[in-house]
């Protein structure tokens, strides 16, 4: 079994839903090289998330960032933890409801993902920087 693992850091996304499946088998190429086996990412903020959906139609992603504005809404007066901003504890609802990884098979060379699902970057703060992600593929 063969393992590869890098750390990769994207660009400031703004706040929203993003696809980052390309950039990130442009930074693993050696997903290529495995019949089968997994991939796993994984994001190391507590502010962002990662998620697997809908890689076709970009009102997916604008519908997301509305449902969970409006799920976990800003400002509320129970929010203790609010030194960086309003957004903030939202920010840290959000990544936990989502969650910080994704694992996606690899058969022959290639992320056996459904025709219409793409990974997401959950970016879930309004002045973010950019988000450091730990990739690993494994297999034969």
């Amino acid at each position: 079994m063969n393992f590869f693992q890098k750390n990769i850091t994207l660009p400031a996304y703004r706040r929203g839903f993003h696809l980052i499946t390309s950039a990130i088998l442009k930074e693993i190429p050696e997903v290529k090289n495995i019949r089968t086996g997994l991939l796993h990412v994984f994001i190391k903020h507590t502010s962002a998330s990662l998620t697997i959906n809908e890689n076709a139609d970009a009102t997916v992603r604008t519908d997301f960032e509305s449902h969970f504005n409006h799920m976990v809404p800003e400002n509320t007066r129970y929010y203790q933890h609010n030194q960086e901003g309003p957004d903030d504890m939202p920010a840290h609802i959000k990544a936990s409801l989502l969650g910080s990884s994704v694992s996606i098979p690899v058969t022959d060379g290639k992320l056996n993902l459904g025709i219409w699902q793409g990974i997401y970057l959950c970016e879930h703060r309004n002045e973010a920087s950019g988000r450091k992600l730990v990739v690993t593929a494994y297999g034969v």
